[in-house]
């Protein structure tokens, strides 16, 4: 198994040197809506993924969480997401 993995990863470093890892907007939009959107809203993009209702209410009970961190710090995480972000273009 770890020839394999080995081989594995060896292969994709000399296929895919050129590839850019350009983040998903929709990611990004979903990871930005979890720390600012409320919670209504977040639950309806949510709902896109069809995922059981077990795992929803997981991630809205984390949601419930990051929403008592202060206003300011959330625009700070989202300004660090945006800033990694860029960081996948180069």
């Amino acid at each position: 198994m770890r020839l394999f993995l080995s081989v594995l990863l060896v292969t994709l470093a000399l296929c895919c040197y050129e590839a850019n890892a350009l983040a998903c907007p929709a990611f990004v939009k979903d990871i930005s809506g979890f720390l600012l959107a409320p919670t209504s809203i977040f639950q309806q993009s949510l709902a896109k993924y069809e995922a059981p209702p077990e795992a929803v209410q997981a991630v809205l009970d984390v949601k419930s969480c990051t929403d008592d961190i202060s206003s300011s710090r959330r625009k700070a995480l989202t300004k660090i997401l945006g800033q990694i972000t860029a960081l996948c273009i180069i």
